[in-house]
């Protein structure tokens, strides 16, 4: 029997644009507040101001390590307590290995990566606490095969299914759910790099999906009853030839 989200606090990384607004907004739609958290002000103060009271701000840059640290405090300054954490804040990197530089991998990894491991740990006494909650972190195809054209954020992927499935079984038993949603090219920033005409290929051909349809996995993973976990869904375009 599925369950309703009605009353749920959920946080959302990278919530301003994306995967991150949609789930926002699917989220509302099914009864959910939710804290987005994003590095952008003004966008969050826009996001917020259209989606009502139900959508709070939280200013947060997960790439510098002290407001990394306070993110979970200061949300549990703002709500009572936090039942869902999507870590869904990411960035890419495409192309051959040595057409990039140190500066960007770092920031790849520490965004793709660390933060995603920070947010996981600070949130975990806090829900082992209430006996309950659900983790879910947007990671992708590539997290589930060598991508050639992206190897570093492939690999970035393959660190997170790893960490997913890990923590996953750490947490079973203190009634919290773990899971990932692997989405194939989405129309979204991430996808800034990609060469213009490969771009307009993808969309021409139905190789790339709207972040409606990841967010739509979402939902219906947190919605199963708490006898069942999702551990993974791998969301593709039809014609995407992986």
């Amino acid at each position: 029997m599925a369950e309703t989200l009605n009353g749920k606090i959920a946080v959302v990384t990278g919530a301003a644009s994306g995967i991150g607004l949609a789930a926002t907004e699917a989220l509302l739609s099914k009864g959910a507040s939710v804290v987005m958290v994003d590095r952008d002000e003004a966008a969050l103060k826009a996001c917020t101001e259209r989606l009502g009271a139900k959508a709070i701000a939280q200013v947060t840059n997960l790439l510098d390590p002290e407001s990394c640290k306070a993110m979970v405090p200061d949300i549990l300054g703002k709500v009572d307590h936090i039942d869902i954490l999507y870590c869904n804040a990411g960035t890419y990197i495409g192309g051959d290995l040595d057409d990039t530089d140190p500066d960007t991998i770092d920031r790849m990894l520490n965004l793709n990566i660390n933060a995603v491991m920070k947010n996981v740990h600070a949130v975990i006494p806090h829900m082992k606490q209430r006996g309950t909650g659900d983790i879910w972190v947007t990671c992708s195809v590539a997290g589930h095969a060598a991508i050639p054209w992206e190897p570093v954020y492939s690999g970035s992927k393959w660190a997170m299914t790893c960490f997913v499935q890990t923590m996953r079984r750490q947490l079973r038993e203190h009634g919290i759910r773990v899971g990932q949603v692997s989405p194939g090219p989405v129309v979204s920033a991430l996808l800034a790099d990609w060469p213009a005409d490969r771009l307009q290929k993808a969309k021409a051909s139905g190789s790339i999906i709207e972040p409606t349809e990841v967010s739509d996995a979402l939902i219906y993973a947190l919605t199963r009853g708490r006898n069942v976990t999702i551990r993974d869904m791998i969301i593709l375009p039809t014609a995407f030839d992986i």
